[in-house]
């Protein structure tokens, strides 16, 4: 039996696209039929709009807890989510190598389209290239998300005030440990799963609290100490994180030893940080740990008067300025 793959005429706007879109694409994904204009037009309702924009280049395409159609609805909405915005359209672009397995498409179609229900997205637009064998990894998606951010509501990391804390809404830097084990086949049994995951409705209600939160961050590429460094860099300070805290799984841990990698410089997918006034802090912790998805929630530190910098504060008192490194630990997690 000859194995369905896609080829360079998929992308070439003839009847082979048109029937990639008709049979597949469109379906797959619960989309209308063709027939739209290239742009939505989209009714929005009292509040302001946000937009953002992502490309996701990942490889391996499928690994344990995902795979890159997941993971680029999970990243967009989890982009308007930093911004306070509740997540309501996306588009989606495919960029296929000639060759790619049309199952393996199907497969990450239907991720999109679980991912997007789960989150309460709709896909309304989108685009579809192809181009030669050897020049694509399979796959690459695009996808922009719109959101509406509610009146009252400023996020911004230049809110943060010297005594607020720095909430994490679970375990980190799993994502990126997941994805390098997945491509190097080191064989970890039980294999590390990605945490790819909408972090939109525990945003929601946080923001839906009277808890002045002041700022969010979801780390993803750079890790915790990039988000980090870009809240201390805006905020004018200093973030101190409390070593004992900070909230790693042990196969992560574990993991990143054996390997010479820092768990705070490898992504989450399904996480963010948070930043409160002190005297909120529990409360805040009290949402978060009322729902399933960020029950592990925790204070790791808090920010200080003085130089922007990130510092680890170790159980002995002794701190330590941790520096972001030049280039990615971990390339292509995304």
């Amino acid at each position: 039996m000859t194995t369905e793959v896609v080829r360079l005429a998929h992308g070439g706007g003839g009847r082979l696209q048109a029937k990639l879109l008709d049979e597949l694409i469109l379906p797959a994904l619960g989309t209308p039929a063709r027939g739209a204009p290239d742009a939505a037009v989209l009714d929005a309702t009292d509040g302001r709009l946000a937009m953002t924009t992502d490309s996701f280049v990942v490889r391996p395409l499928f690994f344990p807890g995902g795979d890159i159609g997941r993971l680029a609805v999970h990243g967009t909405v989890n982009d308007l989510a930093m911004a306070g915005a509740r997540p309501l359209w996306l588009t989606l672009g495919l960029i296929l190598e000639e060759g790619l397995p049309l199952e393996d498409l199907r497969r990450i179609l239907a991720s999109v389209r679980a991912a997007a229900e789960e989150c309460g997205v709709q896909v309304v637009a989108g685009d579809t290239k192809v181009v030669e064998a050897g020049r694509g990894d399979g796959a690459y998606l695009n996808t922009s998300g719109v959101g509406i951010v509610p009146q009252g509501v400023r996020i911004a990391p230049d809110a943060i005030q010297p005594g607020d804390v720095l909430l994490a809404s679970g375990d980190l830097g799993r994502h990126g440990v997941a994805i390098l084990a997945a491509r190097e086949g080191l064989g970890l049994d039980p294999p590390i799963p990605s945490d790819s995951a909408p972090v939109s409705g525990a945003v929601a209600a946080l923001l839906a609290t009277d808890v002045p939160v002041h700022a969010l961050r979801d780390p993803t590429r750079g890790g915790t100490v990039a988000a980090l460094q870009e809240l201390a860099d805006a905020s004018g300070c200093r973030v101190v994180l409390d070593d004992a805290t900070i909230p790693v799984r042990e196969d992560v841990r574990g993991a990143c030893e054996i390997l010479g990698l820092d768990p705070l410089h490898s992504a989450s997918e399904g996480r963010f940080l948070a930043a409160v006034p002190q005297a909120e802090a529990e409360r805040a912790l009290s949402v978060l740990r009322s729902r399933p998805e960020t029950a592990g929630a925790l204070a790791i530190g808090q920010a200080e008067a003085g130089e922007p910098a990130v510092i680890r504060r170790l159980a002995t008192g002794v701190e330590r300025r941790v520096i972001l490194p030049a280039g990615e630990q971990l390339p292509r997690i995304c």
